[in-house]
């Protein structure tokens, strides 16, 4: 189930084992998640080299217009919890992260 207002929106993600996400980041929205169960990887910075790795009870922010990618590298099904807030596009997906400059 989704709630959404004007600049929010709340619901659950559900993901596969082994399942990676394509780069992309969510412009001008604020996203928080809250690891309900399960492994969830995010993968972010320059060339993508700075992991969080997070698991029930945690929380992860995604800052607007970080570019990530986010994966589920264990053996069961993980679900999370997402709260984004924030105006325009909600997803916009790109090539990958800037090399280190």
């Amino acid at each position: 189930m989704a709630e959404h207002t004007e600049g929010m929106w709340t619901g659950t993600v559900d993901t596969a084992p082994g399942a990676v996400t394509g780069w992309h980041h969510h412009g001008e929205h604020e996203t928080t998640l809250y690891i309900v169960s399960g492994t969830f990887r995010l993968e972010s910075g320059p060339s993508g080299g700075d992991v969080i790795e997070a698991g029930p009870g945690d929380f992860v922010r995604v800052p607007a217009g970080a570019v990530h990618r986010e994966s589920n590298p264990g053996e069961e099904p993980s679900r999370a919890v997402i709260v984004r807030c924030g105006s325009g596009a909600p997803t916009v997906n790109v090539d990958g992260p800037a090399a280190p400059g």
